[in-house]
């Protein structure tokens, strides 16, 4: 009896082995066969300046950016043009892409939005229309996007949106096949730091965010997340704001009042960093746990206390350690040491903030297309629904029936000392949020989801 027990544990402990070692080899292979970015593919990049890009002539793909390169909100165009325009050299050097049986290289065309909507759409419609663009790229402004997403859907053109994060915009009454959300959503950053905040001892928070969609879903986001993940904290203050205020005085007099521990704020350029400089004026020096206030100019610009401990929620931080970062760290440094004003300063000596965020995300879209085969965006579009891919970053998955990317997310709190900077606070090494808890449900109107 003794002896038949012996053998029946070796025969489990056997196959236990076997069915772990077959899983092994699966998984690797199911590895090894994803697609995936290879830094050790890119081109020599120290002579590129986005300031003296070029675009090709003769036969190319084009793709049109559509963002504010004039007015208030003319930073997000420098940082989109800035991003594809690195991703058109480095593949333009390489030879171009393989499309439609032609190797092609790549033009970037610029559609001023001016951040205003008419223009906004009057500009999507040029690069569609006249410009005869293959792709669209942007742009900064849930309500801006919808309207690209509009022209995308009118006229059948495929539009990767990099940075706008509202729900409604791949709901069942916006929602468009020729759209793909590279970027999370309101309900992930909302979820993400409710998460993170739940392993730490802050329990009163302020929300201030802008006024219009975006920034609503994104404070309705905080404050469900913290019920369920921190059901003991306190809001002790709300407040909206119109878009590129001058003067946050008011509202930071508020916050200082209300005996808030930590500002939650979805702020984007140039809201986001007037909030940060004038907050530390006030000797307000409350951590903002926020998305988008970590511009290196910016967190330099309040000084080492007045960057240190804020903390930032992102699909992307530069310190998330791995060998292909580093080498990308190296190349992208390497590369701006060359670069022209606007772009010799702190803002862009390093690859951190929505910059390298997007610009990891326009490699994903370029190896789409090229895996289509084709700039046909009915086979871009079949290649791209339920993609997964290994980005610089981690991995990524395009959710086939809402095209919302599905990831883990990285919140970093800001350290000095740091590697990159003398003067400025840097993220430190990343918390990571996994992909199940931050990611958004399919939207329960839209009918693609529900087969």
């Amino acid at each position: 009896m003794l002896e038949l027990l012996i053998r029946s544990f070796r025969l489990s402990v056997f196959f236990f082995c076997l069915f772990c070692f077959i899983g092994v080899v699966m998984y690797s292979r199911a590895d090894a066969d994803m697609p995936a970015f290879d830094i050790n593919k890119m081109s020599d990049m120290t002579d590129f300046d986005p300031m003296t890009f070029e675009n090709p002539s003769g036969e190319v793909v084009k793709i049109g950016v559509v963002d504010a390169f004039s007015g208030p909100g003319a930073h997000n165009g420098q940082i989109f043009w800035m991003v594809n325009s690195w991703i058109a050299f480095d593949f333009n050097k390489r030879g171009g892409i393989l499309v439609d049986g032609k190797r092609k290289k790549i033009a970037v065309i610029k559609g001023d939005s001016q951040a205003k909507p008419a223009i906004c759409k009057k500009m999507t419609e040029k690069l569609c229309l006249e410009d005869k663009v293959d792709l669209l790229f942007g742009t900064a402004g849930s309500h801006l996007t919808l309207i690209v997403q509009q022209v995308a859907d009118k006229y059948k053109t495929v539009l990767m949106n990099p940075l706008s994060l509202s729900e409604p915009l791949m709901d069942a009454k916006n929602f468009s096949r020729y759209v793909f959300r590279t970027t999370i959503t309101t309900k992930s950053v909302g979820r993400g730091l409710a998460y993170f905040y739940s392993k730490r001892p802050e329990n009163k928070f302020y929300i201030l965010n802008q006024d219009y969609s975006y920034g609503h879903n994104m404070s309705e986001s905080f404050k469900t997340a913290l019920q369920k993940y921190k059901p003991e904290a306190q809001i002790v203050g709300e407040d909206h704001h119109p878009l590129f205020i001058k003067d946050f005085a008011p509202y930071i007099t508020k916050i200082q009042a209300s005996g808030a521990e930590v500002i939650f704020s979805g702020d984007w350029p140039p809201d986001g960093q007037n909030l940060l400089v004038q907050s530390r004026q006030m000797e307000c020096m409350l951590p903002i746990a926020n998305i988008y206030v970590d511009s290196p100019a910016q967190i330099a610009a309040v000084g080492i206390e007045g960057g240190r401990g804020m903390i930032n929620i992102q699909d992307h931080h530069m310190t998330i350690g791995t060998q292909e970062m580093e080498k990308f760290i190296e190349i992208w440094h390497s590369a701006w040491k060359k670069w022209k004003s606007p772009y010799n300063t702190i803002m862009w000596a390093w690859p951190t903030g929505g910059g390298a965020k997007t610009m990891i995300m326009g490699y994903w879209m370029w190896d789409v297309v090229e895996r289509a085969g084709t700039t046909d965006p009915e086979k871009i579009i079949a290649t791209w629904e339920g993609d997964t891919y290994k980005s610089l970053n981690g991995v990524v998955h395009m959710r086939a029936c809402d095209h919302q990317i599905v990831r883990d997310l990285y919140v970093a709190e800001y350290e000095f000392p740091n590697r990159f900077y003398d003067n400025a606070a840097a993220p430190g090494k990343p918390f990571v949020v996994p992909a199940d808890i931050v990611t958004a449900e399919p939207p329960a109107d839209l009918d693609r989801c529900q087969k």
